[in-house]
């Protein structure tokens, strides 16, 4: 059974206008805290790696609030408001605010689940170092756990006890790098509205899939496509995980797939061409 209850034609249905009131404290609150409070919001409402001392459960949901920076929040907050109109209007309120959360939870999950294969082996061998520090085996975590953006401070301590075999400094120096790199590792905070977005835009192109998106408001593309070779672009990226690269990929994609699959548990119908 179909319980969507559509608003019509509201250019800020109340969720969306809502979500942007929300978003746009919360990052007014995020800088105006840290500077004349000292209040690190990021440590607190940011998400981390669950492995992380600051990891909180609500983080979860909090993080959807935090934004980086202001062409951050100013991108999620207008994709928010182009494409999450026209659903509320669609779906009606309750049902959107459902789909938001859930993609976003969605979203954090999967981003989750993508940093547990990555950092599980990582943290595992960092763990057997620092339980077992030698200079054979520093040079082996080197070569196969340190990344490339690391290594230059890890060849070159490596290179100092090699000099000097017999080192306790060097030894000692060793266990803290490593622990050093496990916690910036595990201490890389996770924030922005982006999985919950990438929900919403997946949604659009499966039930407007001939509205027509201008690229940089010059260049026409039909949602479906642009949904498709969106998509395409973070699978891509996701997988090829450059080092430069601080986006979460997996958390769009992740809101890509949850919005999929409610879509489909809720046999949501088409309402037709649209043209947007």
């Amino acid at each position: 059974m179909r319980e969507f209850r559509p608003l019509g034609n509201t250019i800020f249905p109340p969720v969306v206008k809502n979500l942007l009131i929300i978003n746009g404290i919360i990052f007014l609150a995020t800088n105006v805290f840290k500077d004349s409070l000292g209040f690190d919001m990021y440590e607190h409402f940011a998400l981390f790696y669950y492995e992380s001392p600051n990891f909180r459960i609500w983080q979860f949901v909090t993080h959807l609030f935090m934004h980086g920076d202001f062409m951050h929040i100013f991108s999620n907050m207008l994709a928010l408001w182009m494409f999450g109109a026209v659903l509320e209007n669609f779906f009606g309120s309750k049902k959107f605010l459902q789909y938001y959360i859930l993609t976003g939870l969605g979203a954090a999950l999967l981003h989750t689940g993508v940093q547990y294969i990555e950092l599980s082996s990582f943290i595992e061998n960092s763990r057997d170092y620092i339980a077992n520090p030698t200079l054979g085996r520093f040079g082996q975590f080197i070569e196969n756990t340190v990344p490339e953006a690391y290594q230059r401070d890890f060849n070159s301590l490596y290179n100092f006890w090699q000099a000097d075999p017999t080192s306790l400094n060097a030894k000692n120096n060793s266990v803290e790098l490593v622990k050093q790199l496990t916690d910036i590792k595990t201490n890389i905070p996770t924030v922005g509205a982006s999985g919950a977005v990438f929900g919403l835009l997946l949604a659009f192109g499966m039930l407007f899939p001939n509205a027509v998106i201008y690229l940089y408001f010059f260049f026409p593309l039909k949602a479906k496509y642009f949904v498709f070779f969106y998509g395409l672009f973070e699978l891509y990226s996701g997988v090829a995980n450059n080092p430069g690269d601080n986006v979460a990929h997996f958390a769009h994609l992740g809101g890509m797939l949850i919005g999929f699959i409610l879509i489909k548990l809720w046999r949501v119908r088409r309402p037709g061409d649209f043209y947007y």
